[in-house]
């Protein structure tokens, strides 16, 4: 059985954005997982079927003493486990995973681009994130943008030659599990879980998943957010801050705590509650690959309003199934907001549309059956 080598940087990724892709891909092929430690290594392994896993302990952040080790590292387990395969997702893995298979010279050398961070970045930062992917990509022997608007800004940007590019099926790493992400599968009720967060069953609720950073657009939503409080409106937020990376405002951050009608409940393992508590997602990202937050509030049957970016104007239709409007536009967040709280036909309608699409288009096993038959094809 020829062996596939998948890296991302940290466990959480490979256990949440990649969740069952390797336990599927380890009926056709000897799996190994590669990744940093971390709390859920383990726990990310048996639930990825019990396949092997190897820990090298790579650095979201710039590191150069780190990262030379990690590549080194990384030289001696491809050379030592001869892949057919590395397949590597995330920047600092695809970096790293990709320059030591050329170097060792793995015959094929994937790289899944889910985003691109240079985008949101300027100066200095921004010639070294170039460089960064055109590294990357360059040393890939496919490529695999996963929205087709992302593919068409990669082409536009001149980061990788066309010819290496694919998307696999409509889109997504992962496709979603549309079984799972069903308001069926929820143990408690809607009223249970608004009653256990204090959450009135008149209030109208949105609510954002993700992490609670700037490039999420959590400034421009919570100044949105305070022109609404006067009305019958919850905002529910389900996530974690990353500080170090990329804060928020003091200000937000505070109005965050203070606010009686902002109901903070940090990381979730299970975000399906949540979204059973709501009404609708705001995700008023400023980059994005292609958002699984966005298709499973769909799959729940959320509208969303979300920012008009790669990932998210493919997901979402405007008016069919959620509202998009310009990323970083407080204004027309707001106004968006005020809509689908005023008009509940439209609220409904949207509502109705959200998990036929989701379902139609991006369930989990398609994604999965279309990257086995390109992997076939390698063959």
């Amino acid at each position: 059985m020829r062996k596939l080598i998948r890296v991302t940087t940290v466990p959480l990724s490979m256990r949440t954005l990649l969740k069952g892709q390797l336990k599927y891909m380890k009926s056709y092929y000897e799996v190994v997982a590669i990744t940093s430690g971390g709390d859920c290594f383990d726990q990310m392994l048996a639930e990825q079927g019990n396949i092997r896993g190897i820990k090298v302990e790579m650095s979201r952040r710039i590191t150069p003493l780190k990262d030379l080790r990690a590549l080194c590292q990384l030289i001696r387990i491809f050379r030592r486990e001869r892949p057919f395969i590395v397949h590597t997702h995330t920047p600092k893995a695809g970096l790293l995973g990709m320059m030591a298979a050329r170097i060792v010279g793995v015959p094929n050398r994937l790289h899944t681009v889910a985003g691109l961070p240079l985008l949101e970045a300027s100066g200095f930062k921004r010639r070294v994130l170039n460089l960064v992917e055109r590294v990357t990509d360059g040393c890939a022997t496919r490529v695999y943008p996963n929205s087709r608007v992302l593919c068409d800004i990669m082409v536009e940007k001149r980061l990788v030659n066309p010819a290496k590019m694919k998307v696999i099926a409509n889109g997504s790493s992962n496709g979603i599990d549309t079984s799972f992400f069903s308001p069926d599968q929820v143990a408690e009720s809607r009223t249970e879980i608004r009653k256990r967060l204090g959450i009135e069953e008149n209030d109208l609720v949105f609510v954002f998943v993700g992490r609670v950073v700037r490039d999420k657009g959590i400034n421009e939503l919570l100044d949105a957010f305070r022109r609404l409080e006067q009305n019958r409106v919850r905002l529910l937020i389900v996530g974690d801050y990353e500080r170090e990376l990329d804060p928020i405002s003091p200000e937000n951050e505070s109005y965050i705590a203070d606010c009686p009608k902002i109901c903070f409940v940090g990381f979730q393992q299970d975000v399906r509650p949540f979204f059973l508590a709501a009404d609708i997602l705001v995700f008023p990202s400023y980059r994005e690959g292609f958002p699984n937050v966005v298709m499973q509030a769909g799959a729940m049957g959320l509208p969303s309003i979300v920012s008009d970016i790669n990932g998210c104007n493919e997901i979402i239709e405007q008016g069919k199934n959620g509202l998009i409007v310009p990323p970083k536009n407080c204004d027309r967040l707001a106004e968006a907001m005020q809509k689908l709280l005023d008009d509940e036909s439209l609220r409904e309608t949207l509502a109705r549309n959200s998990r036929p699409m989701i379902c139609a288009r991006y369930e989990q096993q398609v994604v999965w059956r279309e990257l086995l038959a390109e992997y076939r094809s390698l063959e």
